[in-house]
């Protein structure tokens, strides 16, 4: 398998295809998009991306049943790796979404907007549609995305890291809430960059030229 080979993991959750296809649209010559549930491809890519979508119980069951939780857990450890969504709160330690472990590779929780900061406003949960958001700290993958740039949401629960240095975004809704976190070779996000457009596809760009 090339080292240049870009893993999209398939374990039966998320935008896959539109993931892929906005990956393969960005990518450098020699970088090879593929959509893989075999977790040898995955050990043996450049570099990883980690979506989701539906529910975290569904999520978490389906990595377990395909196999892959090893290969997405060693991934994390040696190569860059990007989660959208529920990929994204799959790094954390417990979700919130019917009280679920999740992979804990980050210390922290998975919660629900808060009714009294949502309903009040006359919000709606699902948090849907399009959001600025405001860069916390500088990052690669943030290179050439405006501060406060609109990206496209659509959740219901978001993550609280116990660390503040995690925080590479936050968002408005009724609160501020964290929406892109951080650390060593792992960039992940709460929003679609696959639907954000012009500057969902610059972080793409970014990703798949990030050597942490």
């Amino acid at each position: 398998m090339s080292s240049h080979v870009v893993a999209v993991i398939d374990y039966g959750m998320g935008n896959l295809r539109s993931v892929s296809k906005a990956l393969e649209h960005v990518a450098q010559d020699g970088q090879t998009v593929v959509l893989t549930a075999d977790a040898e491809v995955i050990a043996s890519a450049d570099r990883v991306v980690l979506p989701g979508q539906g529910a975290m119980r569904d999520c978490m069951q389906n990595l377990h049943d395909t196999g892959l939780m090893p290969a997405v857990m060693h991934a994390a450890r040696e190569k860059p790796l990007l989660g959208i969504c529920v990929g994204e709160q799959m790094l954390f330690q417990r979700s919130e979404e019917g009280d679920v472990p999740c992979l804990g590779l980050f210390a922290g929780e998975v919660k629900r907007f808060a009714a009294e900061s949502t309903t009040a406003l006359g919000l709606k949960v699902p948090h849907m549609g399009w959001n600025r958001v405001f860069q916390r700290q500088k990052h690669p993958l943030w290179n050439g995305i405006e501060d406060g740039a609109h990206f496209y949401f659509v959740h219901s629960f978001h993550v609280c890291p116990a660390d503040n240095s995690l925080i590479m975004g936050d968002t408005e809704y009724g609160s501020r809430f964290t929406c892109a976190v951080g650390q060593a070779n792992i960039f992940a996000t709460q929003f679609h960059p696959e639907k954000s457009s012009r500057d969902g596809l610059r972080l793409f760009h970014n990703f798949m030229r990030w050597n942490p």
